[in-house]
């Protein structure tokens, strides 16, 4: 028995190891193409075969200093970013709190119509949202771009499973203490769901960051881009900056790693809540 364990770990470990070669090439790939020369990238395109010789930081120079807005995209990004992830958490978190700690008779048809937004793909919502936006006067605001997505139903599901395997029995002992209902939902079962909120945030957060199809509908002024829809215009008929693009994509990445980082052992503890409550 103890042959055949060691054998199956061992299966496991060589997987797992190939798994995670294949899901960190294509980053390798990227940050050593980010220091080489343009013409060697057109050339030989991504790989791992890397010479000391050609290395070079003259794509970092240009992106940090060259004639573009690098950074009024990223400071864009990182505005929007913030904003949009905060208040997604807020809304999210009071209608999941109502949908899980509540009961009344309307709660298992509403708790299915968000979970049927889910269904529906966003490119079938994009049109009647644009003009919804229009007729709201919101076009070419950052309002525009936050306000279709703060409900998101894969948020409100997680913290809807999260809350729902919590003791109701807070509420009670609340309740006898004087709080009001606002009261227990802010002081008492909002730092309880701290890993749900963590989990949220970094998700969230890489929706938020690399989104670029809703900005770029709404948009019109080019001094409002985000990242994604700045490193886009590199690309033109007349010349493709692919060693710009691949230097400011891997600066890009550093926030959601960086957010990462911050939130990884929430993120851990909230998903694992999350998938086997309820």
């Amino acid at each position: 028995m103890k042959a055949k364990n060691r054998i199956a770990s061992a299966i496991i470990m060589i997987f797992f190891t190939a798994l995670g070669i294949l899901v960190v090439f294509p980053f390798v790939a990227a940050v050593m193409a980010s220091f080489r020369p343009g013409q060697e990238l057109i050339r030989y395109g991504l790989s791992i075969n890397f010479n000391l010789a050609e290395m070079t930081f003259n794509n970092y120079n240009y992106l940090f200093t060259g004639d573009h807005s690098y950074f009024l995209w990223f400071k864009n990004s990182m505005v929007l970013t913030v904003l949009s992830v905060a208040l997604t958490l807020i809304v999210c978190y009071f209608i999941a709190y109502g949908l899980s700690m509540y009961d009344y008779k309307l709660k298992n048809l509403l708790f299915f119509l968000v979970i049927a937004t889910m269904m529906v793909p966003f490119e079938i919502l994009m049109l009647p949202l644009y003009q919804e936006i229009i007729d709201l006067k919101l076009i070419n605001t950052t309002a525009g771009v936050i306000l279709p997505g703060l409900c998101g139903a894969s948020t409100i599901f997680f913290f809807r499973q999260y809350m729902i395997g919590l003791p109701k029995e807070l509420l009670d002992s609340g309740r006898i203490d004087g709080a009001t209902e606002f009261g227990i939902c802010i002081r008492i079962m909002l730092p309880i769901t701290k890993p749900a909120f963590a989990a949220m945030a970094i998700l969230c957060g890489m929706g938020a960051w690399n989104s670029m199809l809703w900005p770029l509908l709404v948009y019109r002024d080019a001094h409002k881009f985000t990242l994604p829809i700045g490193l886009n215009t590199l690309l033109t008929p007349y010349g493709n900056n692919y060693d710009l693009l691949i230097a400011g994509s891997c600066f890009a990445i550093l926030p959601i790693f960086i957010l990462f980082l911050c939130f990884q052992s929430y993120f851990i503890d909230g998903m694992t809540a999350g998938a086997v409550k309820g």
